[in-house]
């Protein structure tokens, strides 16, 4: 069945990954973004004519309640999924100059004002999901040992950052799913099988584990789309996924 996503941070390459195939799969899809050129310009003709363009940053409330609304159905009725990706791009003024509150300060605008659609008589569920980080589990190590130290001292205070914007997803009540990759690689996917574990914070437990170096953003929008996106079991919902190779 056809379904309405809203992309945030679709620049991005998981995101993008992501974004690319459920347009291929007929998926009406929205995308927010700063500069829409931006996105544009990573898009094929057919991809371009076929996405919804909505400008706009992901802090932005009245940017963001414009973007929730599916433009397939009558009025006053919200997407079926969110899809994020938000952070500090990798340029020179976002490592030196980054937002130290980006992700968690995106997923708390987006909530409320979810929130106060609701409350206004939208309609519909809307499922949320959050790219995070391997890391920052509150339940068993996710990381291989030797990459211990690199994620302590370089990835502190992003990690606190993704941390935040899990932990306003866990305690939100909506349908949600957090989606935690290993180091990120550019590049093809394909390469290698992709290994999911599984947290369940509810129960606070590692339902299945998956420990590893690297993934690739291209092979993790595939996954999300596959599992997400596509899925018919309802078995990612208010679950955390580890992603590695």
């Amino acid at each position: 069945m056809p379904k309405t996503i809203l992309f945030l941070g679709a620049t991005g390459g998981c995101v993008l990954s992501t974004l690319r195939r459920s347009l291929a799969a007929g998926h009406t899809c929205i995308a927010l973004c700063r500069t829409p050129s931006s996105l544009l310009s990573k898009l094929t003709p057919a991809e371009q004519a076929a996405v919804h363009i909505s400008q706009g940053n992901a802090h932005d409330a009245a940017a963001l309640r414009a973007a929730l609304s599916d433009p397939s159905v009558p009025p006053h009725t919200l997407v079926d999924y969110v899809i994020s990706g938000i952070g500090n791009p990798v340029t020179k003024e976002g490592v030196l100059h980054p937002d130290v509150d980006v992700c968690r300060k995106g997923m708390e605008v987006l909530l409320e004002v979810v929130a106060g659609l609701r409350g206004e008589g939208f309609t519909g569920r809307v499922r949320v999901l959050g790219i995070s980080s391997t890391g920052v589990s509150d339940f068993g190590r996710d990381i291989p040992i030797a990459m211990i130290p690199l994620y302590k001292v370089m990835l502190h205070v992003p990690h606190k950052d993704k941390k935040g914007m899990e932990d306003l997803l866990v305690a939100s009540g909506e349908e949600w799913t957090v989606v935690r990759p290993s180091w990120l690689t550019n590049g093809e996917g394909g390469v290698t099988d992709v290994r999911a574990g599984m947290e369940d914070p509810e129960r606070k437990e590692v339902v299945t584990k998956a420990v590893g170096y690297t993934i690739s953003r291209e092979d993790v929008g595939k996954w999300i789309f596959e599992n997400v996106v596509e899925e018919v079991d309802g078995k990612w919902v208010k679950r955390i996924a580890s992603l590695t190779y």
